[in-house]
């Protein structure tokens, strides 16, 4: 946040002084510090822990604590800092932008320097925290499926355990350098267009990590199987960021902005069902890689998928925190009256940063499937230690009533949080509407506006709202383990995967692509700012808000918050 919000203010000035490469540049090393220091913090974290207590039991469940332990915190800071940013944003557009008519950033709204708060909050803060954890929960969940493998699993994928469980951590080191060339490869490409430097160094990082990772699993030892599992887990990751480039920054968008021709109805209904169509190429590919990492080496494989994919986190996680900076830089430059160019610049880069910040919630949201279904996988095994009898069969009545109670905790969620997001933009709007009728010169720019009062509201929200969501995405395991037992409890988990996944790809889809409509008609297309489509726009980003900056990245964090909680209590309820 603190290197975010440094790289806000140098971004609007490079593209006032220098022009739109040079503002790339600082935007985009500017994410890269979230993007290194998310990858270097986990690897440290786990990489400590197995250090001092390596392969043991007692070491394995201490790993799982630290997962636990980022999980619970990702929750609460993304859908804190969701419920803030959102709240700030909604407020801000609905009553700026369609009552009194002003551009966005205006400095006389007062909501403008909440959402710009909000933007460091939740879009940075909060998406580190979110990816932090998937990124932990894959390596984690990988070394306690290696530590419960059979033998005769382990002689099939290399046959020495210890190598197993070390894998993890030696690929995401090996991750960890690609980043890094992918980083170099950005600043190479910057003169070129915005999104095909980030696409170049996105890919190029991959490329290397999965020739790399060939030579890395060949030098330890491993069976190729290992390879095939995370070169499908990689490979994955690139397919799914591509479709979810297209929903978000395509042909959809545009038909999107052009429904808005007949109204806001046109473009809620278009939005919803572009993000519902967008679900299908992803979960296809989920299945694809569940089912070839399963055949090249078992469940183990499974984790290393989700480890192949988030091994380039640092430069996804930079391309994603990239966009907030280039947001915050154009906030920035309307309220210093740098000018239309400038403005244009900024607004050019923050369009682009939508569409790699979508990638990177698709990213997200798939190797959050693949670490759950590890972390469920390692549940059952833990659980089968102590029970040989132990199987999750649909058949089972038990089972069965844990998948429909598990499929509710992404809709209650979901309901929780886009709740806070109305209530708070409720108290928003009315706070914003009353400045602007009671301060005299607001509108016409002699007075300034109260932003304290704006900022508080929503921090006072976010507090508050996460509380319930969180608490129960930690305590419904417990409850439900104890209560109707592990098999129950197996169902939970299995009901809440499925429709978590759904959940999260449609509202991050929809969401992105109704940014992006309002963004094409704000770039002068049918009949631009100000204009009747416009507005309708407006009114199809304000809903989508909500949807994929707080309701939506709640979904991935929900599924392995319960999934690791399950895994530390297992030993309990045999």
């Amino acid at each position: 946040m603190y290197s975010a919000t440094k790289a806000n203010v140098r971004t609007a000035v490079a593209a006032n002084t220098k022009g739109a490469a040079a503002a790339l540049n600082v935007a985009f090393f500017g994410g890269s510090i979230m993007g290194l220091t998310v990858a270097s913090m986990g690897l440290l974290g786990i990489g400590t822990l197995y250090f001092f207590m390596g392969g043991t039991a007692h070491g394995i469940e201490a790993i799982e604590g630290f997962a636990m332990g980022g999980s619970s915190v990702a929750l609460f800071s993304r859908v804190g800092g969701g419920i803030f940013t959102k709240s700030a944003d909604v407020g801000a557009d609905l009553v700026g932008k369609v009552e009194a008519g002003i551009p966005e950033d205006d400095p006389r709204n007062p909501a403008v320097i909440a959402d710009n708060v909000g933007d460091n909050v939740g879009d940075v803060a909060g998406m580190g925290s979110d990816i932090f954890e998937s990124y932990c929960g894959a390596m984690i969940a990988s070394i306690a499926l290696a530590a419960s493998m059979s033998l005769e699993n382990i002689a099939r994928l290399g046959g020495n355990q210890e190598v197993l469980q070390f894998m993890p951590l030696a690929l995401a080191s090996l991750g960890l350098l690609c980043s890094l060339a992918g980083i170099f490869a950005v600043k190479l490409f910057s003169s070129k267009s915005a999104d095909v430097a980030l696409r170049f160094g996105t890919i190029g990082s991959a490329v290397i990590f999965i020739g790399g990772a060939y030579f890395l699993v060949q030098a330890m030892g491993g069976a190729n199987g290992i390879w095939v599992a995370v070169l499908v887990g990689a490979i994955g990751g690139i397919v799914v960021g591509l479709v979810t480039e297209y929903y978000t920054g395509g042909a959809p968008v545009r038909k999107i902005a052009k429904d808005g021709e007949t109204g806001p109805a046109t473009v809620m209904i278009s939005g919803l069902a572009t993000g519902m169509q967008s679900v299908a190429i992803p979960a296809l590919t989920i299945a694809a890689i569940i089912y070839c990492a399963n055949e090249a080496a078992g469940l183990y494989g499974v984790g290393l998928a989700a480890v192949g994919m988030l091994s380039t986190v640092g430069i996804t996680m930079a391309i994603d925190a990239y966009g907030p900076v280039a947001d915050n830089a154009g906030g920035i430059a309307e309220m210093a009256n740098m000018g239309k160019e400038t403005r244009e610049i900024t607004d050019s880069l923050d369009e682009v940063g939508n569409s790699t910040a979508a990638i990177g919630k698709g990213f997200a949201i798939s190797a959050a499937a693949l670490a759950a279904l590890a972390l469920i996988s390692a549940y059952i095994a833990k659980i089968s230690n102590g029970d040989p009898n132990f199987v999750l069969a649909i058949n089972d009545p038990m089972v069965l009533c844990g998948m429909f109670i598990g499929g509710i905790f992404p809709f209650l969620v979901s309901a929780m949080t886009m709740t806070a997001v109305g209530d708070a933009a409720f108290d928003m709007i009315v706070e914003v509407r009353r400045q602007f009728k009671e301060i005299p010169g607001l509108l016409e720019g002699t007075a300034k506006p109260d932003t304290a009062r704006c900022v508080d509201i929503a921090t006072r929200a976010a507090l508050r709202k996460m509380i319930l969501p969180g608490s129960m995405a930690v305590l419904a395991p417990v409850v439900i383990g104890f209560g109707l037992g592990p098999k129950a409890l197996g169902g939970v988990l299995a009901g809440a995967l499925v429709c978590c996944v759904m959940m999260a790809l449609m509202m991050a889809n929809a969401g992105g692509a109704w940014d992006n409509a309002k963004k094409y008609v704000e770039k002068g297309n049918l009949g631009g700012k100000g204009s009747d489509v416009h507005k309708a726009a407006v009114v199809g980003d304000t809903v989508g808000d909500p949807l994929k900056d707080t309701s939506g990245p709640a979904m991935n964090i929900l599924i392995n918050v319960m999934a690791i909680v399950s895994l530390v209590i297992a030993p309990l309820l045999v």
